[in-house]
């Protein structure tokens, strides 16, 4: 016997599903489906039921789309589908139609993802790929026939690809262009400063504005940094599981400047962390920041480098207690 739940969650997921890639679509709209995702992890699984659907109708191309619509059709009265019920698996075909329809279109609008200062928030895009946004994060997506573009604005973002060899999956972020080769790996942006994280597959990384076309892929276990001071794109070691760590609330920092650190603590504190003395900004830091201990960790910072911290007008200030005498 059909189970009136299940019909009407697939019913409500690929409502869900039409709504939220529907041009007019608010950030209201997005905080409401959220909503409907965390009161049951049934709801999450009949989205992702039809976002593995839509997925499959938008990897094909124009007579393959339409032999799967077709045979999908009758389904719906088969025994194999049947306890999805005539309306919920009608509501499919109309999901997996408009992704199929929207494939075939020449472009599509370009969509914006933000996130709030101490925020995370998770996306499904419209070919089953994820992203993990981090706190204070902006970036753009916009999905073609031929091409799926990101453009990391600033933050971070933590990206499980769905590969598509036909349909390229690449992350602008500032002067580097990421191109995954089936992968899940993590980029982080601040200024024109780039860190890109690999925990699986691989990523071709191109550096567009080179004169020289730069490029080096890179694997699980291997992160690539590009410092625009400096001409080459520099690789490193690191633990694939730690790629994102910032997901469980720990920044990790690799001899890195202390201005890209604190400008990656503000996205996580709403009080902001303000460097007043210019010698302090190159002065680098090795080490972990948890989330939800930024305050321990501005009270120790002063005992690893010669700093003190002092609160003025609502925001911490890291003054450098040897003047203008250089760098640590």
């Amino acid at each position: 016997m059909a189970n009136p739940s299940n019909q009407q969650n697939l019913r409500v997921a690929a409502d869900w599903w039409v709504r939220l890639r529907d041009a007019k679509a608010s950030e209201q709209t997005t905080e409401q489906w959220l909503a409907w995702i965390d009161e049951d992890d049934a709801h999450l699984d009949a989205f992702e039921r039809v976002t593995g659907l839509a997925a499959q109708m938008g990897s094909l191309d124009e007579l393959s789309h339409a032999t799967l619509m077709a045979e999908f059709a009758p389904a719906v009265v088969s025994r194999r589908w049947w306890p999805l019920g005539a309306a919920a698996a009608a509501v499919l075909l109309v999901a997996a139609g408009m992704l199929g329809w929207s494939m075939l279109a020449p472009s599509s609008e370009p969509r914006l993802y933000t996130s709030a200062i101490g925020a995370q928030r998770d996306v499904t895009l419209e070919d089953g790929s994820r992203m993990a946004l981090g706190g204070a994060t902006r970036l753009t997506a916009r999905f073609s026939r031929t091409h799926r573009e990101v453009d990391l604005a600033e933050g971070e973002a933590y990206f499980e690809v769905v590969h598509n060899a036909s349909r390229p999956f690449v992350v602008h972020a500032g002067r580097l262009r990421i191109e995954d080769i089936g992968t899940a790996f993590d980029v982080r942006r601040t200024g024109d400063r780039v860190t890109i994280s690999m925990a699986e597959g691989r990523v071709r990384i191109v550096d567009s504005a080179s004169d020289l076309g730069r490029s080096l892929e890179a694997v699980a276990g291997q992160a690539v940094s590009y410092d625009p001071s400096h001409p080459a794109l520099r690789m490193s070691t690191t633990d694939p599981a730690q790629a994102a760590a910032w997901r469980y609330a720990r920044l990790e920092f690799d001899n890195e400047p202390l201005s890209v650190v604190v400008a990656n603590i503000n996205r996580y504190r709403p009080h902001p962390v303000r460097i007043a003395d210019a010698g302090l900004q190159s002065m680098t830091f090795t080490g972990t920041v948890k989330t939800d201990a930024i305050d321990d960790w501005l009270q120790a910072l002063p005992q690893v480098l010669p700093l003190t911290v002092s609160e003025v007008g609502g925001q911490t200030v890291l003054s450098d207690t040897r003047g203008n005498h250089g760098n640590h």
